[in-house]
């Protein structure tokens, strides 16, 4: 059935699939799944709960006020009478209006603070899962969940709730009244009951299934947008301006369509029941005139009957809409659901292999984590594919040795940098640590023996001396100095307007590709862990940038177990080891005159290099080179 709803109203959707739907979760799981979580605010919802009950109260009384006025002050011409009922009239109105207010109040002080602590929850989540998952997710519709779909659970668990029992306690109370003032009279009103909580129950089936297509097509919106904005320059460099807008649109255009859908079926669900509501109060107000005649009601009675009667069909009313609220809120919480039901593909084993504590203050040669790393034939896939793209590869690794990898693109490099970091773990063989396999030691604790710099500069939108803490936060402004010298960022950064203090942009972007990378140098050198790993550490920088990165990254070297990557294989010349890939194989290893003597694929592609280049060294010099500034903990005094 849905099939054939969704193809109706979303012809183009059956077949896009930007962004697939979560799976269906019913409400009572939804609810159950995310009760737990207001265990904090349930004290302040017993206080809710308490104005829930206060205020009907209140407002039936002020009801109850209008009879009153009507049979002892209109009908007989008393006004002596109507001081004390217009006195009674104003102080239960002011009453009503403070509970009114605290009752809003703190339902959105409860709300709000739920939702702030679910979505720190969504995102605490997220952080813990692997680096595949973000490989195989779209960023944009992650960041719609957290923040769209995360309010759809306050709506049910928390606003669905209070909106529930005030609509139960006025159906209560308003029904024991109408039956008071005449029993025919209120039989006759609740007859028309069931017809709001079947249309209900129809529509509601509906509108889930269209809120459903509502959440995934914002998804889709979101996902567009941060994929081009993020690649404003590509986007602008190429003159995909006008497509990206296009595609932009498409998707808007497809929101518009599924928004109407919702909008068509949630807007059927009100004349309806207004019509039902029509007849009932008609033949009502019929049968009363003709109880009134008979002295079975007076006037004030049949007019307050008609009042509470419209406060019986709202709160019932209220129900449907409530239920169709919850349904609509549910297409929400199933996209929370199957994140929260993700699980990351690495975890640490039940008990690790504790590696000993590091003083950060000593050299990498004086940690008690030598850095010894080992692959022992070891194989990799990615999940959800057939074909190896690291095969039988082994090496060793050793404190104060430098291990170059090279090869073509697509060789498997980075993808080995990846398992030695644990973002993934080998499907055949092992990696070990100083004798202990990567899958017995918690990952946090091996990446805190290890620093990094990528290719691609990771910068966070703070200051400068934020992104070069995050290495180690507990630093002191004097290692951050240090650090920054001994990278020779300290220069440049000194000149800034606001020195450390001054803001990076979005990614770095507002600071040069070599100043980016100075900064990632400081970040490893107060990290001082003994492993090094660097991927194409000047790739992207112009011949003067790379001269002066190598500089700082030979200090940064200096006693650690460094494993770099490189295209270029003019910068890997004076490695201790180097490792040529080939399709996921090692079929070269040795130091660079070895591999010149083999004359195989090595050697071929450096003399392609060489020819390129000139001359040998011009340029790019060896990243290993020994350098006369370095000092045993990558800091120069």
């Amino acid at each position: 059935m849905w099939r054939r709803f969704r193809a109706l109203f979303f012809p183009e959707a059956v077949a896009d699939g930007l962004v697939e739907a979560a799976p269906a979760v019913s409400v009572r799981k939804i609810f159950r799944r995310f009760w737990p979580d207001v265990r904090p605010f349930r004290k302040w919802l017993y206080v809710s709960l308490v104005f829930v009950v206060v205020s009907p109260l209140l407002e039936a009384a002020e009801i109850w006020m209008y009879k009153l006025l009507v049979d002892d002050v209109l009908t007989p011409q008393n006004f002596r009478a109507f001081w004390w009922v217009a006195g009674a009239y104003i102080g239960l109105t002011i009453l009503g209006g403070t509970v009114g207010f605290a009752d809003h109040y703190l339902a959105a002080w409860i709300g709000e603070n739920f939702l702030q602590r679910m979505r720190t929850r969504v995102f605490a989540h997220l952080h813990t899962l692997s680096v595949s998952f973000f490989d195989r997710h779209r960023l944009g519709d992650i960041l719609s969940r957290l923040t769209g779909d995360v309010a759809a659970i306050e709506s049910l668990v928390l606003a669905g709730v209070a909106q529930m029992a005030s609509a139960l306690l006025k159906i209560g109370l308003f029904t024991g009244l109408l039956f008071y003032l005449n029993w025919l009279l209120a039989v006759m009103a609740l007859v028309a009951v069931p017809f709001f909580w079947l249309l209900a129950r129809v529509f509601g089936r509906q509108i889930k299934n269209a809120s459903r297509e509502v959440r995934r097509r914002s998804g889709s919106i979101n996902s567009v947008a941060e994929e081009s904005l993020g690649n404003a320059v590509l986007v602008q460099a190429y003159g995909r301006e006008k497509a990206e807008i296009e595609r932009f649109s498409d998707q808007g255009l497809g929101s518009v369509r599924a928004a109407l859908a919702a909008t068509r079926i949630a807007g059927l669900f009100p004349p309806l029941t207004d019509l039902f509501q029509v007849f009932g109060v008609m033949s009502i107000i019929g049968v009363g005139v003709w109880q009134l005649t008979l002295d079975r009601i007076t006037l004030g009675g049949l007019l307050v009957f008609l009042v509470y009667l419209s406060q019986l069909y709202g709160p019932v009313r209220s129900l449907g809409q409530l239920s169709n609220t919850v349904f609509a809120a549910a297409a929400g919480a199933e996209r929370i659901i199957e994140l929260l039901d993700e699980k990351p593909d690495v975890v640490a084993p039940a008990h690790p292999v504790q590696l000993p504590r590091r003083d950060r203050s000593l050299p990498p040669s004086g940690a008690r984590v030598s850095g010894v790393l080992g692959l022992e034939e070891v194989c990799f896939r990615y999940p959800g594919t057939a074909v190896d793209v690291l095969q039988e590869v082994g090496f060793t690794a050793r404190p104060g040795e430098t291990t170059a990898i090279v090869g073509d693109s697509g060789a498997g490099k980075t993808t080995l940098m990846k398992l030695l970091l644990r973002f993934y773990d080998p499907t055949g063989g092992r990696i070990t640590l100083d004798g202990h396999d990567l899958r017995e030691l918690d990952p946090g604790q091996l990446r805190d023996n290890i620093a990094i710099v990528l290719q691609e500069t990771l910068l966070l939108d703070g200051t400068i001396a934020d992104n070069i803490l995050a290495g180690r936060p507990e630093a002191s402004r004097h290692e951050l100095a240090d650090a920054a010298r001994a990278a020779d960022a300290a220069e440049f950064i000194e000149a800034l307007p606001e020195g450390y203090d001054t803001r990076v942009g979005q990614r770095g972007r507002l600071l040069s590709g070599g100043q980016r990378q100075r900064i990632a140098i400081a970040r490893a050198m107060i990290r001082n862990a003994p492993i090094l790993l660097l991927d194409e550490p000047t790739a992207g920088l112009d011949a003067g940038t790379g001269e002066r990165i190598l500089a700082p990254l030979r200090r940064l070297m200096t006693g650690r177990t460094t494993l770099v990557i490189s295209h270029n294989l003019l910068t890997v010349t004076d490695a201790d080891q180097i490792l040529y890939i080939d399709q996921g194989r090692v079929t070269e290893s040795g130091t660079h005159s070895e591999l010149l003597g083999n004359n195989e694929r090595y050697a071929h592609l450096y003399q392609l290099h060489h020819r390129a280049d000139g001359r040998p060294h011009e340029g790019h010099p060896p990243l290993a080179a020994s350098s006369a500034t370095g000092r045993p903990n990558g800091v120069v005094p």
